[in-house]
């Protein structure tokens, strides 16, 4: 592969940023599915992802991302996910890292908006650190009857509100949850 095709691609997915990357707290971040996108448009074929589990236990799933262009290693990403960081990661740990360690690797091959995370990754990292929207879901969880159930949504409208102006990935997993316990809720009848 000549390096023109590889500065070629690169350019391109410069180009392709407007309006298509993710603004979380007024930065834009590029998803890892735009960069994927972009590659395979530029490179097809002749460019080849791997990614291999490197540690994986009850805890943390590390995953390691490959690169190759025309079978040449051309950069690597790595991304570790805990298990318990999230509902989501309780099963899905695995694929996050993965989704993580492609973008990192991505990045590192040129693949960047001057931002080496992922809108995934970004967005993650915030839903796993602010304690309001954890301690509103458990709080949730807890409902026992439709008015608690409704003076919740009134109690947090703003939160969510909030959450869905400045971090589009974030309320996503958090709608994602809510609708997980809501949906419990209605199995057990608190809500209609």
């Amino acid at each position: 592969m000549s390096a023109d095709k590889l500065v070629s691609t690169i350019n391109d997915f410069k180009k392709s940023l407007n309006g298509l990357t993710v603004k979380i707290h007024n930065n834009d971040y590029a998803t890892v599915a735009l960069r994927i996108g972009i590659l395979r448009r530029n490179l097809g074929t002749a460019v080849t992802i791997s990614s291999n589990i490197i540690f994986q236990d009850d805890k943390k799933v590390i995953v390691r991302s490959e690169v190759f262009i025309d079978g040449k290693l051309v950069s690597t990403g790595l991304a570790e996910e805990l298990r318990a960081a999230s509902r989501i990661n309780q099963t899905s740990a695995c694929e996050n890292a993965e989704t993580s360690a492609v973008g990192r690797a991505l990045a590192m091959l040129g693949l960047t908006n001057d931002k080496i995370a992922s809108a995934e990754e970004v967005s993650g990292a915030i839903v796993q650190s602010d304690q309001k929207l954890t301690e509103a879901l458990t709080e949730l969880d807890k409902v026992s009857h439709l008015g608690a159930y409704n003076e919740w949504i009134t109690t947090n409208k703003e939160l969510m509100k909030k959450v869905k102006q400045e971090d589009a990935y974030a309320y996503e997993q958090f709608l994602e949850k809510f609708n997980q316990i809501k949906t419990n809720l209605e199995t057990k009848g608190v809500i209609q």
